[in-house]
């Protein structure tokens, strides 16, 4: 049976060369097990650029490589010629093509694209952020929220959390249980950052019945009784009027709708 084995060569840690090399074998996916993949990450020295070609050699292997240094790119291209190992550049036509268009030399620094900076630390500071204060773990997040979210049981509150927070934004949610009192934050904030989130009754009831099966329970728990939701959205309205926030239908919405909708609102708000 043919196989196919192809190194990955990498000046800093070789995920777009593997990612690239993938995304071809998959047109072939009848082979895709015939493939053999084997990275060299960080290789920044010259000196074992032919140690890797030998290699190559021995395993009958065709190197890609994703070098930003020209002079590496020059030097594996030469060598690989030298042993007859076929070598693909992916950065080389790219790097050159921009380089004439700006006129400009590029900075030929390896792992530019994985630098950790502010933007990237926000996220992460945002996502654990929503983590720590989904489902009103703790009250004291909603002081703290850049968006709080409220709604009863099963109106996309964490799935809608996780998503802003990739947009950076610091959000806490709220269940609201008629038989629990809202927490004090709550009417402590601007009602303005506060979003309300309701659904129709025969909607959610479709929701909690597939949620108790899901679960292997009866889906004529109270928990899914018509009546139940409805005096649960009863409640939830009384406490949108106590806050003074907006409520926002999210029956026939995706979440990034519904995000959308929201940080639409925040951004006419700062005008």
């Amino acid at each position: 049976m043919k196989k196919l084995t192809i190194f990955v060569v990498s000046d800093s840690v070789g995920e777009t060369g593997e990612a690239a090399v993938k995304a071809v074998v998959s047109q072939f996916r009848p082979n895709f097990e015939k493939v053999r993949i084997r990275k060299f990450p960080h290789i920044t020295h010259i000196d074992v650029l032919e140690k890797i070609v030998q290699i190559a050699q021995t395993n009958e292997a065709t190197i890609v490589f994703t070098l930003v240094e020209k002079n590496m790119r020059l030097v594996l291209q030469k060598i690989a010629l030298e042993y007859k190992v076929p070598v693909i550049d992916l950065l080389g036509s790219m790097l050159d093509l921009i380089e004439t268009s700006f006129d400009e030399k590029p900075l030929q620094k390896p792992g530019l694209v994985h630098q950790l900076d502010d933007d990237y630390f926000k996220k992460i500071e945002a996502i654990e952020f929503a983590v720590k204060y989904d489902d009103g773990q703790d009250p004291r997040g909603i002081l703290l929220a850049d968006i709080v979210l409220i709604g009863v049981s099963r109106t996309s509150k964490t799935p809608l959390s996780q998503y802003l927070a990739h947009k950076r934004y610091k959000v806490a949610n709220v269940p609201l249980v008629p038989e629990v009192k809202p927490p004090i934050e709550l009417m402590q904030i601007d009602p303005k950052k506060c979003f309300g989130l309701v659904i129709t009754p025969e909607k959610l009831n479709n929701i909690r019945k597939e949620r108790l099966i899901t679960l292997g329970l009866t889906e004529d728990a109270f928990y899914a009784q018509q009546k139940r939701i409805e005096d649960e959205i009863r409640y939830f309205y009384s406490i949108v009027d106590k806050i003074g926030c907006r409520a926002i239908d999210v029956t026939n919405r995706a979440v990034e709708e519904t995000a959308h909708k929201i940080l639409d609102m925040l951004e006419l708000e700062c005008k």
